[in-house]
């Protein structure tokens, strides 16, 4: 009975991964297509194969330099939530004591909170934000700086939260061998234990640049200047003028530009993220 319910798990989890795959070979086909193709034969290959769609797509589109705000975006955001969660969670993993569990509940909470009950006080942060640097200290403000903000503090309670278990289960008898020797709580911290906890580290930064880069709803009630809008946003706006171009080729290179570096990077590192995550949990 175990077993007939195992096989039929496999066999579902194997029939998803199929349907996912077949759905990305489906859109990169279309992406190739013109729009009239795409509708005659949708599940074809294509009778020319119209690479020029892409080219439309970054360019016409705005994709193009919505791709450079996502890329910056994201890069910030993961190294300043790295630089963040990184000695926080060491601390406090190595913090000892009735304070540990506490503290640890504490970004578990965080993690809790629904994303709706940020929006209305994140609009009203940002907005009082850009006029207090506007009237009092730099005369002018980026919202890209506001949505990087938030980015932060939105992704640091996970960070935190799975690092802590990382770094617990890293053995102390490094840390005494390295105090035996000399070596300071910092060096011992940035030249051992950081190392030591690549894996885990690798994990929240793929994990955190995953979410940041598909994120869309902070910058659309953000960030209203279309020059400062990132890739997600750009291709809602090319969905919303399909009424007067019905360019579905260029769309749906649009969705293979969003798409496909985020995959191409789960790729890369899905092992590593899935051995990142095993190892630390449940410590």
């Amino acid at each position: 009975m175990i077993r007939a319910a195992l096989a039929l798990i496999r066999a579902l989890i194997w029939a998803w991964v199929l349907f996912n795959v077949g759905m990305v070979v489906w859109v990169l086909l279309n992406s190739l297509k013109s729009s009239r193709e795409i509708f005659d034969n949708p599940a074809g290959l294509p009778a020319t194969w119209m690479w020029e769609n892409f080219a439309t797509a970054w360019s016409d589109s705005g994709l193009g330099a919505a791709a450079i705000n996502s890329v910056v975006l994201t890069l910030v955001s993961v190294v300043l939530i790295m630089a963040l969660s990184i000695p926080a969670a060491y601390a406090v993993a190595r913090l000892g004591g009735r304070s540990s569990g506490p503290v640890t509940t504490f970004f578990a909470v965080g993690m809790s909170i629904p994303f709706q009950a940020f929006a209305v006080p994140m609009v009203l942060i940002g907005a009082g934000l850009s006029r207090f640097m506007i009237d009092w200290v730099t005369g002018v403000w980026d919202t890209r700086i506001t949505v990087t903000l938030f980015y932060v503090v939105l992704s640091l309670p996970f960070s935190i939260f799975v690092l802590i278990g990382y770094f617990r289960s890293l053995p102390g008898d490094v840390e005494e061998a390295a105090a035996l020797d000399g070596a300071s709580p910092f060096r011992t911290f940035l030249q051992i234990m950081v190392p030591l906890a690549k894996p885990g580290i690798t994990t929240v930064a793929v994990l955190n640049a995953l979410s940041l880069w598909n994120e869309t709803v902070i910058v659309l009630m953000l960030v209203p200047e279309q020059s400062a809008q990132t890739l997600n946003v750009a291709l809602l706006n090319f969905y919303s003028n399909m009424q007067y171009t019905s360019n579905w080729g260029g769309l749906f290179a649009g969705v293979v530009i969003v798409v496909l570096p985020m995959i191409a990077t789960y790729l890369w590192f899905g092992r590593r993220i899935v051995n990142g995550m095993t190892q630390g949990i449940g410590k």
